[in-house]
């Protein structure tokens, strides 16, 4: 399948990301979000990101407003219709998710492919409530997703070989490295560091040590490029317990259990750096 033009629903931080990524790499993007706000808004974060690689002289002038050029900002599931893969980068909330997918089943041809971003929601379950299961996938990408090179690439049970391979080659052109993982709740790379930056918190709440010492001991230990505590900051309390919750859910296994710390921060709204406030201030 030649993928020449991508739907990217959600122009969030995600969204905007991805969109980047294909616009760059020379694919159009059609970039949908509830308001023209968010829209905009989305492709201003896109246009502040090339103005950071012009200033560092990885681009030209001419290759920020060309890859600008590509990206059209939507309102409208219509919009949809030119893509030949669409990819759903809203918030991690299954019910939302499920909406969306059924929004954009409406709009687009039966052989068009739809993938979703999610981190840890089951692929197999979101691909059920399609018309397409067979041409339906995770697609899992980094945040900041313009300079991270991984992609997870999440086969449901109903994956076609074809899907896989269409949507493998599609993370390739974008400059990415995908790995293909089964269908399992955190998949590979959360299933790890989640439970990791939850045990951060069980440390912290022991007083084992500070939390500067903590991300420092695994910075300078792991070679970690930032600790865990900060990373949690960086993702989102709320994410991280939001992510252990599904765990503990799915496997029934008390490993997963969420850090009463953790559980308390989230309740009080210091969440990391949206909030201003979370192990960190900001």
């Amino acid at each position: 399948m030649n993928i020449t033009t991508v739907g990217i629903i959600g122009a969030g931080t995600m969204g905007n990301g991805i969109a980047q990524a294909c616009a760059v790499s020379g694919i159009n993007v059609v970039m949908i979000d509830i308001s023209d706000a968010a829209v905009a808004k989305g492709i201003a974060t896109v246009s502040g990101s090339l103005d950071r690689l012009l200033k560092k002289e990885k681009i030209t002038v001419a290759d920020k407003d060309t890859a600008l050029a590509r990206i059209k900002g939507s309102t409208s599931y219509d919009d949809l219709k030119a893509a030949q893969l669409v990819i759903e980068a809203a918030t991690e909330n299954y019910d939302l998710k499920v909406k969306i997918l059924k929004q954009i089943d409406a709009v687009v041809a039966p052989d068009v492919i739809v993938a979703t971003n999610t981190s840890s929601i089951s692929i197999t379950k979101l691909a059920a409530v399609t018309t397409r299961a067979d041409r339906f996938i995770g697609m899992h990408f980094f945040n900041p997703v313009p300079m991270m090179a991984l992609v997870e690439i999440i086969r449901g049970l109903q994956t076609s070989d074809a899907t896989h391979a269409a949507v493998h080659a599609m993370a390739t052109a974008l400059g990415k490295t995908p790995i293909t993982v089964k269908n399992a709740p955190g998949f590979v790379v959360n299933r790890i560091l989640v439970p990791m930056i939850n045990e951060a918190f069980f440390v912290l709440a022991e007083g084992l040590a500070t939390p500067e010492d903590i991300d420092a001991g695994m910075k300078l230990g792991c070679n970690q490029p930032i600790g865990p505590l900060a990373l949690a900051d960086m993702i989102g309390l709320d994410v991280c317990l939001a992510v252990m919750d599904v765990y503990l859910s799915e496997y029934g296994d008390s490993k997963y259990r969420p850090c009463p710390l953790l559980k308390e921060m989230v309740a009080a709204g210091r969440l990391g750096r949206k909030t201003g406030q979370g192990v960190y201030k900001y």
